[in-house]
């Protein structure tokens, strides 16, 4: 992989534009542009120590094409179910493909099964990306209260809907009222689940 995919990568998942990473990186917004336009593709062991730290993987291993492992923090668990209080308790790293590195941000570990029917079992790791908002229809990550559940989350007016894939546990709703004042907020977005034994 090319050190322009990795900066351009990191940019289009951060917002972060040239000067920032510049000053992060403690090199110039020229020196950025020009990895950026393949014209340097290459980078001192300072710079790339520092490189690393700033998107959070060996920067060196990948520039050199060796096999570079990638991870992101489990950081508690979820409820496939209701009546989970938020656990948010670092549980260890996960690995996961590069590809996947930039999807997300955290994984959890979910027990109980009202998202058996999409794959999500008692025991899944789900990759989450973490957001405040998502689309109709989507798996996400939800906190009500003191309580966090994974649900399929789908808008009708002002009512928010958290729907399991179990026909033996019943959707929530959720008024714009109660969504205010329990509250009830969306963590992040699941990309995937792992199912480990």
């Amino acid at each position: 992989m090319k050190l322009s995919e990795l900066i351009r990568q990191y940019q289009e998942k951060t917002g972060f534009n040239n000067a920032t990473i510049a000053k992060e990186v403690g090199v110039s917004k020229a020196t950025v542009g020009r990895w950026l336009n393949g014209e340097i593709n290459k980078v001192q062991e300072e710079t790339a120590l520092r490189l690393s730290n700033l998107l959070g993987y060996d920067v060196s291993k990948i520039l050199n094409d060796e096999i570079a492992i990638f991870k992101k923090p489990i950081l508690g668990m979820a409820k496939g179910g209701y009546d989970l209080f938020l656990d948010s308790n670092y549980l260890g790293m996960e690995e996961l493909t590069y590809d996947d590195y930039g999807k997300g941000d955290f994984f959890l570990w979910v027990v109980g099964d009202s998202m058996i029917g999409e794959g999500i079992k008692d025991g899944s790791l789900i990759y989450v990306r973490k957001t405040n908002t998502v689309r109709s229809f989507k798996i996400a990550v939800v906190r009500i209260a003191d309580e966090v559940t994974v649900k399929r989350v789908v808008y009708k007016g002002n009512t928010l809907i958290l729907e399991a894939a179990n026909p033996s546990v019943p959707s929530r709703y959720f008024s714009k009222k109660e969504i205010e004042e329990l509250p009830v907020e969306i963590i992040g977005e699941v990309i995937y689940a792992k199912v480990t034994f």
